[in-house]
């Protein structure tokens, strides 16, 4: 130890010597980081660190665990997870339950303080603005700053708004909310900047341009304009937000409603008139075929799917992300996958017939055949007992050599021609995996890989998740002109959307028309973090997200002189029997309290900032 002291002693006096004959020695600068002050010298440097600013992007909505399982879309297969926390309506300050990143208050404010020292140095540049670089990464900064504050917005009303990168030595560092006004205004300000300095820039996939600083104003601006956040109407929905006395920190405490529609609708038809989608210019519906395969190709953006994306976040597989993993996080056990978020009977139920019509268990011909001829969506989405799907790994092939959805009991015959229970392969009693089953009968299949040569948790998959969809915006014309009482207009902008999938037109009006707007919302973008949104901003969320989960059980039986001893799907040999049944409580037992149209702000941050004020109902 005395000689370790006394090395590190002539280290220093080295040092100090060396020092006294060059005074450069303490200014040097490590040679594998850069300095602040040279990266706003060099429009390089700075373009790599506002392209950093979009981590907070995450995986978009591709985590294990999908905001669809918060709402009436899914249910969370596996325990533990915090997910029954907010299902189940236990939060509170000390608990939020399940929060993904992309949302959290920490997580967002980190990656705004990024946005503030890019859009500070940005606005007093030390490099040319050669090629318009200074402006669009400017305009990049303030879309990402607006993005990150929308999330926070949109699950916790008004927020404290930082508009500066705080430094050492600041008067205070505790700030007050902002009214939900401030807010939106900010985040519109803010919107509208990026939108003219990124005019006429060249779009790259994955970062922001002046078509995705539109679209988010125009989502922004429709939920402003809300039940949720019109606070004469919150009130009168809710006891809760009745009583609560800080009303403008999550809504307008008065206003014109109509004027703010008329934002909304504005907003989004600057869009529509700037950029399109997929399929959206057809005058009469398409096969059903086709519509099947028109959703297929807008979920996974190719095929001209890839004009639906505003802005969208990127998987490759040179570096695999759990975004590229969703075939695992979601498909079926007896493909060795997870089936995390699996559909319940809720989702599949409001899928339309091909007719128009809506299905419906009392009626004896579609309740004995609940799959077929149903909305083209329907299949595309969901993986449904006897659905074709892709081959078995080669070790399970001769269990099912068809590839089919095996996700019910059935019989069988062994070899002495006896009749025996044949458990499907994607069930839980599965003799493949037998624990991660789906409990709810279903699969996810939208977003899923279709190419057969992708079978399992082996292979990953470049399927990007749309932030921004140009079908969303689409939706959020059609909503503000039903508001409006436009509803010729909104009836020609869903049907579009109607067409493109096989499905008739609509013809209804008046609270039916409204009715099919919000199911064709619900359908059409299904799993894509828009439901558990859109059923607080409508206040239907004790009648939706606060129903029970329900599943489908499946039991096919041998016709009489019929044997089979290998299982496949097939109608001319069983008889099948479908039984819609609550999940287990103890699974999952959802319950819907008002305190859950925000989302608790948390105890360690109301500590941090006694200038908080925590939402309504929260302990």
């Amino acid at each position: 130890m005395k000689r370790n002291i006394k090395h590190i002693v002539i280290m220093l006096t080295a040092c100090f010597t060396i020092a006294s004959c060059n005074s450069d020695f303490l200014n040097t600068e490590p040679l594998g980081e850069i300095s602040q002050a040279a990266v706003w010298t060099d429009p390089s440097l700075a373009e790599a660190f506002v392209i950093g600013i979009y981590q907070g992007f995450g995986n978009g909505g591709f985590d294990e665990q999908m905001l669809a399982s918060l709402s009436d879309e899914a249910m969370f297969t596996h325990p533990g997870r915090g997910i029954t926390t907010v299902t189940e309506a236990r939060v509170n300050a000390a608990d939020l339950g399940w929060v993904n990143n992309t949302y959290s208050w920490a997580n967002m404010y980190s990656y705004i303080r990024r946005a503030n020292i890019a859009i500070a140095n940005l606005s007093d540049p030390q490099f040319e603005n050669d090629g318009g670089i200074v402006d669009k990464l400017l305009g990049e900064a303030k879309f990402m700053r607006a993005y990150y504050y929308h999330q926070l917005a949109r699950y916790h009303g008004g927020i404290p708004l930082v508009d500066k990168p705080y430094g050492l030595g600041e008067d205070t560092y505790d700030l007050a909310r902002a009214t939900w006004e401030e807010t939106i205004n900010f985040i519109v300000t803010d919107l509208n900047d990026a939108a003219a300095l990124l005019e006429g820039k060249s779009k790259v996939d994955g970062r922001a341009t002046d078509i995705a600083a539109l679209a988010l104003k125009a989502r922004v601006l429709l939920y402003a304009a809300s039940d949720l956040h019109d606070g004469p109407t919150a009130s009168s929905n809710s006891t809760l937000l009745a009583s609560y006395p800080n009303l403008d920190l999550v809504a307008y405490p008065s206003g014109n409603r109509t004027e703010r529609w008329q934002k909304a609708q504005d907003a989004a038809r600057a869009v529509l008139e700037k950029a399109s989608g997929n399929n959206l210019g057809l005058s009469e519906p398409v096969s059903h075929e086709i519509g099947i395969q028109n959703y297929i190709d807008n979920s996974m953006a190719r095929n001209g799917g890839e004009q639906e994306i505003i802005l969208g976040r990127y998987f490759i597989n040179m570096k695999q992300e759990n975004g590229g993993r969703q075939g695992l996080f979601n498909g079926p056990n007896g493909y060795n996958n997870w089936a995390g978020n699996s559909p319940v009977q809720l989702l599949v139920d409001d899928y339309e017939m091909m007719d128009g019509t809506r299905f419906d268990w009392s009626n004896p011909d579609q309740a004995s055949a609940p799959f077929e001829n149903r909305d083209a969506r329907f299949y595309a989405s969901i993986l449904y007992d006897g659905a074709q799907w892709k081959p078995r790994s080669t070790a399970n092939q001769p269990k099912d050599p068809l590839g089919q959805i095996q996700a019910g009991t059935y019989e069988v015959t062994d070899a002495s021609g006896a009749k025996v229970t044949h458990f499907g392969l994607d069930t839980r009693n599965s003799s493949i995996e037998d624990w991660n089953g789906s409990y709810t009968g279903y699969y996810t299949r939208k977003f899923v890989d279709a190419d057969p040569t992708i079978v399992d948790q082996n292979t990953w998959q470049e399927v990007p998740w749309p932030i921004i969809r140009f079908t969303e915006v689409v939706l959020n014309y059609v909503e503000a002109s039903l508001e409006l009482g436009q509803e010729d207009e909104a009836r020609f902008w869903l049907n579009k959307i109607r067409f493109r999938v096989g499905q008739p037109a609509v013809t209804e009006t008046g609270d039916a028309l409204v009715a099919r707007y919000r199911n064709e919302r619900r359908i059409e973008m299904a799993y894509e973090e828009q439901r558990y949104h859109d059923t607080r901003r409508w206040m239907i969320a004790e009648e939706t997200l606060g129903r029970k989960a329900n599943i489908i059980n499946i039991t096919g039986t041998l016709k009489p002189g019929k044997t089979l001893s290998t299982y496949r799907y097939d109608t001319e040999y069983y008889d099948y029997e479908y039984k819609v049944l609550p999940i287990d409580p103890g699974k999952e037992n959802r319950i819907w309290l008002d305190k859950m149209f925000f989302v608790p702000i948390a105890r360690s941050e109301m500590n941090r900032n006694p200038a908080l004020v925590q939402n309504p109902g929260i302990d």
